[in-house]
């Protein structure tokens, strides 16, 4: 049984290591599974981020020997197979939410997710998603991503454009590798991330170094067609650097053009929009500026804390009334 004394002991896999970061800033304590064999997950607290004393790492020998108050399923190969194999019987029957990352893949409107128990709420990262998935009845709900503030970093010294995008080179036109091609044959533009070496870029830069790096360029280039809302983006919002991406999914929710960047779904018009950034500093810097302000307004991870505090209490108190029915 849960009360305010106490701190919720959550369950979790290591799937989107920025994402776990934020949400390790909850009132709650995690625990994430650490195996070498199982791979993908069970990474435990590896990785740059400055995890604090609340996430916890369980080898997985260990883990039936460990009492938790919910599962937090994030990937579908931990809620469709593994949870089977690595849970007990009695910790297969803890109160469980479903946190889905991204928007359908196969078709955008009548892809059907996984999630068929009305008693597992699926917890989306932005309202586009939420709208696309059809889940067929089974509750739903937005949590906006929230963001730890690193202070405004901007100079925009650099006259160049910055993207961020783990592994661009293997994940196509989703992802807009065709379209930061075409961009960066007239524009200057600079990649980073994991593997951007391999189609010309910097390579990766430690997340507690992005804010500074990231900070002396014009603007923030984001080429993606279809995602859910990038937290690099949002990062770079924070920073202070104005955003410049397609007209697509979320981000039509967060970028006003000639406010706090520019918004086109026409790539040539984006190139003029560029081009006027890099001729005007003073611009740039102003719409950063708004780009910080709607940042710390809409993402801000205090929101963000108090929303994933609540639904965990209702899923866990919701499990308790269950019990003493």
């Amino acid at each position: 049984m849960t009360d305010s004394q106490r701190r919720l002991k959550v369950f979790t896999w290591h799937v989107h290591g920025t994402y776990l970061y934020y949400l390790s800033q909850v009132d709650c304590d995690f625990y994430l599974p650490l195996s070498q064999e199982r791979g993908f997950g069970y990474g435990g607290r590896s990785g740059p981020f400055p995890f604090g004393p609340n996430v916890y790492e369980i080898p997985l020998e260990q883990l039936h020997d460990h009492d938790f108050d919910m599962i937090l399923f994030q990937a579908r190969p931990h809620y469709e197979h593994d949870q089977y194999e690595i849970f007990s019987e009695t910790q297969l029957t803890l109160p469980k939410l479903y946190l889905e990352h991204d928007p359908p893949r196969e078709h955008p409107t009548d892809t059907r997710h996984i999630v068929s128990n009305s008693d597992l709420p699926v917890v989306h990262c932005t309202d586009f998603n939420r709208l696309m998935w059809d889940t067929n009845g089974v509750p739903t709900l937005t949590i906006d991503h929230g963001v730890v503030d690193p202070g405004y970093r901007y100079q925009g010294t650099l006259d160049r454009g910055i993207v961020v995008i783990n592994n661009l080179h293997s994940r196509g036109r989703r992802l807009g590798a065709d379209l930061f091609e075409y961009i960066r044959k007239t524009i200057p533009v600079d990649l980073i991330g994991m593997n951007a070496d391999q189609v010309g870029g910097i390579g990766e830069v430690p997340h507690n170094e992005l804010p500074d790096f990231i900070g002396q360029y014009r603007f923030f280039f984001n080429p993606i067609r279809y995602t859910s809302m990038g937290l690099a983006i949002i990062e770079a919002m924070l920073t202070g650097l104005p955003i410049v991406g397609f007209q697509t999914t979320e981000l039509v929710t967060v970028i006003q053009s000639g406010k706090n960047g520019y918004l086109s779904l026409d790539p040539d018009r984006l190139i003029q929009d560029m081009r006027q950034l890099l001729d005007d500093p003073d611009l740039a810097r102003r719409l950063g500026q708004h780009a910080r302000q709607t940042a710390l307004e809409r993402f801000n991870i205090e929101r963000f804390k108090t929303e994933w505090l609540q639904i965990f209490e209702q899923q866990s108190l919701k499990a308790v009334k269950q019990y003493e029915a």
